[in-house]
């Protein structure tokens, strides 16, 4: 063979080698970095965040057992994410009831802007939600559980708009019955009590935290070769508080005591925003006595577990399908229930328990471990937010703010003094939050300024009082501006926020 030939030939064969190889660098370089990070929300409804014990561990002895000392429930796996991940000790509700703030998170916007201001009603159409630009994306989503943006019809599915979630099979309108009837081919058929479920044979009837969870682990291990994005909406630990057996005795020997603020010299006087007379959810001194609502608590710490043990599965399913890493796992809420603090049950109140809402979040290729997020936010940060994390560009407009640098800094502890808003579903009242204070004003009532760090109680208004003057003219002021900014029907209509 001609010596040059046989030269070029070997120069040809070695450079379509070290194309090929370099085809194949690249190849992987690129699935590398453009490998999309997964995301599963896991939201659970009218949850009381001192039920975490990931919380318990940052608050005080006296407001981690405001039932008293030693009694609440206990969460190993939701700690676990706070561990691994973030722990935000000062998020809210940008409305404490279930619709407008479940629109909230989904668009990024407050609610007035939603279509969705008050319980029952549907989200507009024509807002893109986090999971509509997700699926632009090339994301498989799914959403599996308690909807509550569409109508009040309960344990009714097929609802026609997604809101960006392909499959939603298993999305449900509303509904807090602890079981679902089944039928022979184990579709389910309604919304049964404990009582009926007893009558009924094993297999003929699932507990619902069950059913969604099994549903939520059939989609991811049909997606789990893809990016996906599901969320989980668990319709507990919403009323009736009947968990199934064994976590509906696991809490029975704990010896429920009365909260401080149910006392009566703390409930003769308080704020008028603090009843609700049409709904009747002051509590009675004789019913608590009686321990009527003591069990409904037991019961309720029972639930907590049961999630507890399902976000567990969850976990499990991450670490042996290799996808703990790259994948966003984020503990969250609609809202807070009192459970007797202020001689109050469920929400709708400015109060803490009521407005303040669990928020943890692990994603080991971007957030530190054992981070601790002091700043205020509200859920309408939420979608601004998860999407920059997820790298993912739009042209959405938010109310909400990108708040993913604090997360993903290397700073252990963030605090900042952010001042942001929250309202009560119609615009009655709102609410100026940083990580200390608390600015509640109302048409009809006085104002209201706590001192979270000195009067963690909320019993104390310091608004009048002169070493605070200046504090309450900063919220105050910074509230305004952005309630005129968003739009917040409460500043129209004859009667006006005080403004002096």
């Amino acid at each position: 063979m001609n010596s040059k030939f046989l030269k070029i030939s070997l120069f040809v064969c070695c450079c379509m080698f070290l194309s090929c190889n370099a085809q194949k660098g690249n190849k992987t370089t690129q699935t590398t970095v453009k490998k999309k990070p997964n995301l599963i929300i896991i939201h659970t409804d009218e949850h009381n965040f001192r039920t975490l014990s990931c919380y318990q561990k940052l608050l005080t002895e006296d407001q981690a057992f405001v039932w008293g000392k030693g009694n609440n429930s206990t969460t190993p796996n939701i700690d676990r994410l706070a561990d691994e991940g973030a722990i935000s000790t000062s998020y809210y509700a940008s409305s404490p009831v279930c619709t407008p703030s479940r629109a909230s998170l989904m668009t990024g916007l407050y609610p007035q802007a939603t279509g969705a201001p008050k319980n029952g009603l549907h989200i507009r159409e024509d807002v893109p939600t986090f999971a509509t630009i997700l699926r632009a994306q090339g994301y498989a989503t799914s959403y599996v559980g308690k909807w509550h943006l569409a109508g009040h019809e309960k344990y009714t599915f097929n609802i026609k708009y997604k809101a960006g979630f392909d499959d939603n099979r298993y999305m449900m309108r509303g509904g807090h019955a602890p079981y679902f009837k089944l039928s022979q081919d184990g579709s389910v058929i309604t919304g049964i009590n404990e009582k009926v479920a007893a009558k009924l044979n094993k297999g003929e009837f699932v507990h619902v935290t069950d059913f969604f969870t099994n549903k939520t682990l059939e989609i991811l291990e049909r997606d789990k070769n893809k990016p996906f994005a599901l969320m989980l909406s668990i319709p507990d630990p919403h009323t009736p508080d009947v968990a199934r057996p064994p976590y509906d005795r696991m809490y029975k020997d704990l010896k429920i005591e009365a909260p401080k603020t149910m006392a009566s010299e703390y409930t003769a006087i308080k704020p008028s925003w603090a009843t609700d007379k049409t709904k009747n959810e002051t509590i009675g001194a004789k019913s608590f006595e009686n321990k009527k609502e003591t069990s409904a608590l037991k019961q309720y710490f029972g639930m907590v577990s049961h999630i507890d043990d399902s976000v567990g599965r969850v976990l499990k399913f991450l670490e042996d399908n290799n996808l703990v890493e790259n994948t966003i796992i984020i503990f969250t809420s609609d809202h807070g229930d009192m459970f007797f603090e202020h001689n109050r049950r469920n929400k709708g109140v400015p109060y803490e328990a009521s407005a303040r809402i669990p928020f943890v979040i692990r994603y080991p290729n971007k957030i530190p471990a054992h981070k601790v997020i002091n700043t205020a936010y509200t859920n309408v940060d939420f979608a601004p937010t998860i999407l920059s994390l997820m790298n993912v560009k739009t042209d959405a407009k938010f109310h909400g703010l990108d708040t993913s640098k604090d997360f993903t800094n290397t700073k252990k502890v963030v605090d900042s003094d952010r001042i942001t808003y929250y309202a009560k579903s119609g615009g009655w009242w709102v609410t100026a939050v940083n990580d200390r204070y608390k600015l509640v004003i109302d048409k009809k009532e006085k104002p209201y300024l706590f001192d979270l760090e000195k009067d963690p109680d909320e019993l104390i208004n310091f608004y009048y009082h002169k070493d605070y003057k200046d504090i309450a003219n900063m919220m105050q002021t910074e509230l305004f501006k952005q309630l005129k900014k968003y739009d917040e029907p409460g500043l129209k209509g004859k009667q006006s926020f005080i403004t002096e």
